[in-house]
């Protein structure tokens, strides 16, 4: 991901740029019309609920110990319906089941949106390339975290509560 303060030179004419650090960064070359808006990236996340809780995965690249749900980019001409189960099916091999929407949250740590959503998963988890463990918690002893997915958790939660 690129940030404003990576862009010395505008990439459209390459004339140097003013100010670094924030966004949007405009060229100052007439005519050039050039502008970095640094916007948050799309991306969907999986609270996937199976048989026995909700499966967490660990992405190879995290810390050992960090678990979350499964997230992915969304890709242009994607819905984000389809994206989260594309998402959740390459990385999980299992058949799934969109079942609402949980929320939209801002994850400014990141530059991304997240698109929540719960799906029912079925059949033997297939771990792909990206990820090297899962677990799967029971929804009882599922803790939410205070940010990124985490509050997707909560939310979720929330609506089997009350």
């Amino acid at each position: 991901m690129l940030s404003p303060d990576k862009f010395h030179y505008c990439p459209r004419c390459g004339t140097a740029m003013p100010g670094h650090g924030t966004a949007p960064l405009a060229c100052p070359a007439e005519g050039c019309h050039f502008v970095y808006y640094n916007n948050p990236l799309p991306v969907v996340a999986a609270v996937v609920e199976v048989s026995g809780g909700v499966l967490l995965a660990h992405n190879r690249s995290w810390p050992p110990g960090l678990f979350g749900p499964v997230t992915g980019f969304l890709e242009a001409g994607e819905s984000p319906d389809d994206a989260v189960i594309r998402e959740a099916r390459e990385e999980l091999g299992l058949s799934l089941t969109l079942e609402s929407l949980i929320g939209v949250y801002g994850f400014e740590t990141q530059n991304q949106v997240i698109m929540a959503y719960h799906l029912r998963g079925k059949g033997t988890v297939t771990l792909n390339e990206e990820l090297d463990e899962y677990r799967v918690i029971p929804v009882d002893r599922l803790k939410p975290w205070s940010f990124g997915t985490g509050l997707a958790i909560r939310d979720w939660l929330s609506t089997r509560k009350g």
